[in-house]
């Protein structure tokens, strides 16, 4: 029995030995199941992230082409605003545009107009005969004569009941010059107050003739040659403002500016009332018409004018200027101050201001200078005759609004003169018919201007100029408002 036993348990043992190996074979495929389903696992979790951050990149490049699409949708729009909003100046410019060319056309026919009634027929002076002027100055007498200049000599005459200055060139075929022809030009078709009045001319003979100056050049007086009274300091005040406005007239005509290149005292004029006016525009230069302040420069072929009054600018390079004017008006300035020669006269008053002694130097014969306006009136000059062109002043909004104030003074102190005499009227303000202040003046078509009362009854019996004596294109009249204003301005200081 126990034999029996005994193999049973051998038995029951091989049997336990049997499953044992087979649970651990089952274990072992287990484990090896586990191992594969953990790399499987980690192999999904791989991908899974790879996935995740895929679809992130993914979702984060929908984001931003999101932000790409609204931007350029925004882009989009400003760039269809913004085309509208050039769309609309462009439109707006446009019309401006036209307007401004409807309205340069209307002042250009309005100027065009106005041009013909004061310019009249295109030879705007009266034409004298050789024998006229031959008679007029007694063939040229010695006695009659009256200055002599670089081009020609200057003789007091009579022409038609009208005393004349008549300038005769040297030379006979003087008359076909460029300096001839450009002075009878120029002074045929402007006209100003302070601009020396062309009467007529012998163009075949190469004369001139001018409205006579009863007190000669203002370098004569400044000398006081022929022991001649000296000019008052308010007179020369005032001559300084009528210089300066002549030249912003020249500086300023159309259609192209005026440049004198040769003003001096030599070459100002002062009539019986001592108004000045400036003569000698034969080596005026016409600059070419610009709407660019840059552009009033002009080349020449070499400076012409008078030493001492000569841009310096103008000397080294040729260009001439309006500044080139300023530079000589400082100095007739300083020498209306001091009545001492050009020759360094800029260095002269320029140590006196420094060394507070301008007093000293000025023109004691002119009377008692208020000394804080004329230091004013010399720092003016001074500024006028700087080195640079650059560096003076502009005459129309720097220089004229000191003298108009100078002016003003100027007035004043000629009011408490002594004597109290009152000034005769400036030879602008005088009706040339009626020889008497106008109270109405206007321009008739021969570029002159009357009193309104009298011109129209002139015109009533004639046809031609009572200053020419040539044929009227029209009998039209212009108010001179200017004149009437400065006329009305000269009354009320009489009362």
């Amino acid at each position: 029995m126990s034999h029996h036993f005994q193999v049973d348990i051998n038995f029951e043992l091989e049997r336990l030995r049997i499953e044992l190996r087979h649970v651990r074979g089952m274990y072992a495929m287990a484990q090896n199941e586990i191992l594969d389903a953990s790399w499987r696992l980690n192999n999904l979790s791989k991908q899974w992230m790879e996935e995740a951050n895929k679809l992130k990149e993914v979702t984060l490049k929908e984001v931003e082409a999101g932000e790409l699409v609204r931007q350029e949708k925004e882009k989009h729009e400003a760039a269809r605003k913004e085309a509208e909003f050039l769309n609309e100046c462009a439109g707006r410019e446009a019309l401006q545009r036209k307007e401004a060319e409807a309205k340069a056309n209307r002042e250009t026919r309005e100027k065009e107009r106005l041009e013909k009634v004061l310019m009249g027929p295109d030879q705007q002076y009266k034409k004298f005969t050789w024998e006229e002027i031959v008679s007029a100055t007694s063939s040229f007498s010695e006695n009659l004569r009256i200055g002599t200049g670089a081009y020609g000599t200057v003789y007091k005459c009579n022409l038609h009941y009208t005393v004349a200055a008549v300038k005769v060139l040297h030379s006979k075929e003087n008359h076909r010059t460029k300096q001839f022809q450009q002075e009878l030009e120029i002074l045929s078709k402007i006209h100003h107050p302070h601009l020396l009045l062309l009467i007529g001319a012998c163009p075949d003979h190469g004369c001139l003739v001018y409205e006579y100056m009863e007190n000669g050049s203002l370098d004569e007086r400044l000398l006081r040659k022929d022991n001649t009274p000296p000019i008052p300091w308010f007179e020369r005040y005032r001559i300084a403002w009528e210089i300066a406005s002549a030249l912003v007239f020249l500086h300023s005509s159309k259609p192209k500016p005026i440049i004198h290149r040769d003003l001096k005292p030599a070459n100002i004029l002062l009539d019986h009332n001592f108004v000045s006016k400036i003569g000698d525009v034969g080596l005026s230069t016409l600059l070419p018409s610009s709407h660019s302040s840059v552009a009033t420069l002009c080349k020449n072929t070499g400076p012409v004018g008078t030493l001492c009054y000569i841009d310096p600018e103008y000397q080294r390079t040729g260009l001439v200027s309006p500044k080139s004017d300023v530079y000589a008006f400082g100095m007739v300035i300083l020498q209306l101050l001091t009545a001492k020669p050009a020759m360094a006269l800029a260095h002269i008053v320029e140590t006196a201001l420094g060394d507070g002694h301008l007093i000293d130097i000025l023109d004691h014969e002119a009377g008692n200078w208020p000394i804080e306006e004329t230091q004013k009136l010399a720092v003016l000059g001074l500024s006028c005759t700087e080195l640079q062109r650059g560096d003076r002043p502009d005459l129309r909004t720097q220089v004229l609004p000191v003298l108009e104030s100078l002016k003003e003074i100027a007035a004043r102190g000629r009011g408490l003169a002594p004597g109290g005499l009152q000034p005769s009227p400036p030879s602008h303000f005088i009706c040339p018919i009626l020889k008497d202040v106008m109270d109405n003046p206007c321009v008739a078509a021969d570029g002159y201007t009357y009193d309104r009362r009298a011109i129209e009854i002139w015109l009533a019996q004639n046809d031609k100029s009572p200053m020419t004596n040539l044929p009227l294109p029209n009998k039209n009249l212009l108010p001179n408002y200017t004149l009437l204003s400065a006329i009305t301005e000269w009354k009320s200081t009489k009362q």
